[in-house]
Order: structure tokens, then C-alpha cells, then sequence
């Protein structure tokens, strides 16, 4: 999550001087080794540009010094994005970091490698191919959360031009989506001015029902979002029955609602582990699909992608033409400049690995989940997500009688033991829910997944034997990250918070989905 940086006065500065000099934390200069000079004596610069020079093996060890207090991407479980590439991988993104892929006169062989890479994804989702007058259009991305602004803005913009041709007004366009969103939606709809409608989940049902979500439809219907791969549990929502159900309402009415697909963690993933799930392009109403590189794309952050199945569905004047960086060239994307090295990394994963080595490798993470949602399920705990690939390679469990401890507490114990491991409420109307979730991903072997759960067993005991006044004790003396957010706060690096990211002023019945 990035925050807002809220600037620190001189003022604050010289008071925290004042205070380390009455306490003589401030030290006479010398230099000998790293940790003999005098900048291992005195604070790193924070907050104002030093004056003076200080030597590269000193720089980049106070900064290694600081970065060893993050968690180990390995042990994060909570997180989705890619943590382990070949080396050979990692020697071309170092060795192509300093292009800019945006200038394709001088990089054209970088342009040309996102040209393969869209169409290799586009012909995995079944993109048409049947007519050179209506190919897909593909562009790359940061993630997915820009390929989903640019999916929303391309509905919004085809919307609007069809009340235009019809003399209809176009002041208040909407967008039907599941209640377990992740927080890029929200984002699209606010930067944007749509109307969210979201389909509310239940207990029994923690992902969006396509026919809930055709009742919430009118003509100002912009389109509708559908989920390859809920965060909350990995789900795969029913896009065939939405886009049945879709066909025959638009027939009833003469509404031209479509679908945008949200495949940012599943577009890898279902089409080696479940071939025969139809969601994709071989669906007349989808018209556009976004998915994670960085994710189950297996290359570091950030990339992404996204497709629209012809050319009809991505307006013209959305897309931008310069000649100012050598030759004319279009342009469709929010941010300009970025580095070509993660799309070479894509390229070097699909080359690399082809259609065998993305099954072999799904198809364990696969394993792996399950077997980690066995053992789970044995030890006493209540399994949420799919298994055996009808969703993500993920495990979603809660416990599953009442205890004097809840699912809070284990994830704090695991952290511990080093393991990253999210607690969570379900989304809307279902928020009593508490719930754990370990994503599996790609260094996630056999091997650490029963580390993990002889952790799990350990932490579980731990508690079972603790009161729950201890275990009150524990919670109050243990910060949770928003104390210490504060905490970082008072010591100088600080966050800037707005209530309306700290959930004052939040969409009604509506939570952040986790990422």
C-alpha cells in the first residue's frame, strides 16, 4: 500500500536536535570501517538533502542496514506478487533498467517484445482471430490496477458515445461489481465519477451472484465487473452464467451492457489448471480482460496487462499520438515514463517456461494448497476457498469453533515466527466473518508449506493454553499497524492520513478488498 508523505518542518527537526543533544546522542566525527565513519554515528539523512558527499559502500549500507527490518518476501504470504525469478531473469531486468519503454524509436526491439507479449496473453484468453478487421487491442501496464482504470475509462468513453449518437443524457453512468472488490475499483469509479453499484455477498455466498447483479442494471449500466480470482477466498466468479444472463436481458431491453473481466491473480492460472472454465473471450460480452505479470505472471513487480477484444471496444480518442520522442507513435496509458525492465522480464517467463512449464508449475501450487487446506481442515479449522483448481492456489480458513482467541491473534503469534500471514473480515454484510489466508505462490514448496503448518499447530496450542485475560495482555502490548504508524509518527517518519483512507468516509457497506 503506498501512503500519502506528509512533509516534516525545520521546526520539528531542530526539537528533536535539541532533545539528542541533551540526551549527548550526538557524537564527535572519525572514520575508519562502514561502522567507524562518522555517518554510522549520526542520523542517516531524512528529511534534507546532505550538504556533502558520503562514499557508495557507506550509502548502501546504512540503507541494507534499515531495509533488514522489513519482513522476508519470501515468508508474505499475504501477498500475491511474484518473489522469486531465475537469475536470468534477474540479469535482464538489471541489465534493462535504465530504458525507458515508452521511447520506442530508440528501444524498438523493447516495443516489439510487449507487441509478443500482448499477443501471446491475448491468444491464452481466446481473443478472436478470425478476422484481420476486428483484432484485439493490448496494451502494457504498471499493474493492474492501471490496466483496470484504462478497462473503466474505455466503457465509460464507449457509453458516452452511444448517448450521444441516441440524444440521451450521460450524467450518471454506473458500474455493477461484487462487494469484494479490490480497492482499484473503488479507485476507478472515484477518479472517474461512476456510479458503483455493488452486489452485496452473504455468509453462504462471499463472491458477486450474477443474478443479483443483473437486478442492480439500467441503461446508464457502463458495464460489469467480474471477478477470475476473488481476494478474499480465490473464487472464480461465474462469468458464463453473467454473460447468459447478460444476453438475455440486453436482447429484452436494448441495452449494450458488457463485461470487464478483473483476471489480475486467475488469468494465469485457470488456463493451465482449469482449461475448461469458459470466462474469457469465447464469451460474446466480454470485451475486455486485465491480469497481473507480477502476480501469477511469475515476474516482479510491477507489470500488467490488459486486452479489449477488438478494436470497437477501446474508443479512439482515448488513445493519444506524439511524435516528440523521434517518430509517430500511439499512446494509451495513465502514466507516461517506466521502466522497459519488467516487460522483458514477461517476455523471458512465457518464452521460458511455455504452456508445460506455467502447468507444471500451477499445477503444484495447486497441490500444495490443497494439501496445506487438509492438514488445516485436520487441525480443527474451517476451510474457505476452492480447492483442487476451481480457484486461486490460495487457502482462506477461519477457526472454526469458539475460542477465547480469535483469527487475529494467531496471524500476530505467526508474525512471531516471521510468517506474514493476513487477518481479515469477509466483505459487506458478511463482515462478522474472520478469516486467515495464505496465498501459495511460485517459492512456496512442500517443504515450507509443512513449516508453516507445524507453526500454525504450534501457535495454536500456545493459545489454546493461554486465558484470555494473557491473551488481552498480548493484544495491548502489541501494537496493531496502525499504532504503530503513530509511533513512526512521533519519531519523524511520517504518514499522512485523510479520513476518508482511514474508512471515516467510506462507501456505505462497502470494505477495501485485501491484495
Amino acid at each position: 500500500m503506498v501512503f500519502l508523505t506528509q512533509v516534516v518542518s525545520d521546526a520539528r527537526i531542530n526539537e528533536t536536535k535539541e532533545q539528542q543533544e541533551e540526551a549527548g546522542m550526538l557524537h564527535e566525527e572519525f572514520s575508519t570501517s562502514v561502522y567507524g565513519t562518522r555517518w554510522a554515528g549520526q542520523d542517516i539523512p531524512r528529511f534534507d538533502m546532505p550538504d556533502n558527499e558520503m562514499p557508495p559502500d557507506v550509502a548502501y549500507r546504512l540503507i541494507n542496514d534499515e531495509l533488514a527490518l522489513d519482513g522476508r518476501p519470501s515468508l508474505n504470504l499475504a501477498s500475491f506478487v511474484t518473489t522469486f525469478m531465475e537469475p536470468e531473469a534477474e540479469r535482464l531486468i538489471s541489465e534493462n533498467a535504465s530504458k525507458n519503454f515508452i521511447d520506442y524509436e530508440e528501444y524498438p526491439q523493447t516495443c516489439e517484445i510487449q507487441n509478443r507479449c500482448i499477443n501471446m496473453i491475448a491468444r491464452m484468453f481466446h481473443a478472436p482471430m478470425d478476422s484481420s478487421e476486428e483484432e484485439c487491442m493490448g496494451c502494457s501496464t504498471i499493474g493492474s490496477s492501471e490496466a483496470i482504470i484504462l478497462a473503466v475509462l474505455a466503457m465509460k468513453r464507449r457509453w458516452q458515445i452511444a448517448r450521444d449518437e441516441k440524444g440521451l443524457s450521460k450524467e450518471k453512468p454506473n458500474l455493477v461489481m461484487g462487494a469484494n472488490v479490490q480497492v482499484c475499483w473503488e479507485k476507478a469509479v472515484k477518479y472517474l465519477e461512476i456510479e458503483p453499484r455493488y452486489v452485496s455477498c452473504t455468509e453462504d455466498y462471499l463472491i458477486m451472484s450474477p443474478e443479483k447483479a443483473i437486478e442492480l442494471m439500467d441503461e446508464n449500466t457502463i458495464g460489469c465487473c467480474a471477478i477470475l480470482g476473488s481476494t478474499y477466498t480465490g473464487h472464480y466468479e461465474d462469468v458464463k452464467t453473467l454473460n447468459e444472463l447478460l444476453e438475455k436481458k440486453c436482447a429484452e431491453t436494448g441495452w449494450d451492457i458488457c463485461i470487464h473481466v478483473d483476471a489480475a491473480s486467475g488469468g494465469f492460472v485457470a488456463p493451465f489448471v482449469c482449461p475448461e472454465l469458459v470466462w474469457d473471450f469465447r464469451l460474446p460480452r466480454v470485451i475486455s480482460i486485465n491480469v497481473s505479470g507480477h502476480k501469477y505472471g511469475l515476474t516482479y513487480a510491477g507489470v500488467g496487462w490488459c486486452i479489449w477484444r477488438s478494436k470497437e471496444y477501446l474508443p479512439k480518442d482515448l488513445i493519444f499520438n506524439i511524435n516528440y520522442l523521434g517518430a509517430d507513435q500511439a499512446s494509451l496509458t495513465l502514466n507516461f515514463s517506466k521502466s522497459a525492465s519488467t516487460v522483458i522480464g514477461q517476455y523471458y517467463v512465457l518464452i521460458r517456461l511455455g504452456k508445460s512449464g506455467f502447468r507444471s508449475i500451477m499445477t503444484n501450487l495447486i497441490r500444495i494448497s490443497d494439501h496445506l487446506a487438509a492438514c488445516l481442515e485436520k487441525a480443527g479449522f474451517q476451510i474457505l476457498s476452492e480447492r483442487n483448481g476451481r480457484g486461486l492456489p490460495l487457502v482462506a480458513f477461519r477457526i472454526k469453533t469458539k475460542k477465547h482467541y480469535d483469527e487475529f491473534d494467531v496471524a500476530a503469534r505467526l508474525r512471531e515466527r516471521g510468517w506474514i500471514v493476513p487477518a481479515y473480515t469477509a466483505p459487506p454484510n458478511a463482515e462478522q466473518i474472520k478469516m486467515l489466508r495464505v496465498v501459495v505462490r511460485e517459492d512456496f514448496s512442500k517443504s515450507r508449506c509443512d513449516l508453516l503448518i507445524r507453526d500454525i499447530l504450534a501457535v495454536v496450542k500456545q493459545l489454546d493454553a493461554q486465558d484470555a485475560k494473557t491473551i488481552q495482555e498480548n493484544r495491548n502490548n502489541h501494537p496493531s499497524a496502525k499504532q504503530r504508524w503513530a509511533l513512526l509518527r512521533n519519531i519523524g517518519s511520517v504518514a499522512f492520513h485523510h479520513p476518508q483512507l482511514e474508512g471515516k468516509e467510506r462507501v456505505p457497506n462497502k470494505t477495501n478488498g485485501v491484495c
